[in-house]
């Protein structure tokens, strides 16, 4: 498979929530520390990304730039584009 530009890790500011979107199609959602909190499929249509959750539920999003995602009513950013370094305060109190 070749890999997609918006393959990689993806955070929200806060650094709670972690989607990394892997170059097989498959994602993988840490929330806090509950590392592998989500994990399914995924699909990207020019900047729009539908995913298929292994549980059954669906979800979308759009890519509004190369380093930001938006989906499920946050803001995500590409890892090296974001302010977060290392582990959160909300990494340590989930």
């Amino acid at each position: 498979m070749t890999s997609h530009p918006y393959v990689g890790m993806w955070v929200t500011a806060d650094g709670h929530i972690r989607q990394e979107l892997l170059a097989n199609g498959r994602y993988d959602e840490a929330r806090g520390a509950r590392a592998s909190a989500y994990q399914g499929r995924y699909e990207i249509s020019g900047t729009h990304i539908d995913y298929w959750d292994d549980t059954g539920f669906t979800a979308d999003g759009e890519f509004v730039s190369e380093n930001e995602l938006r989906h499920g009513g946050m803001i995500f950013f590409r890892e090296a584009a974001s302010a977060v370094a290392g582990s959160s305060t909300a990494d340590q109190n989930e």
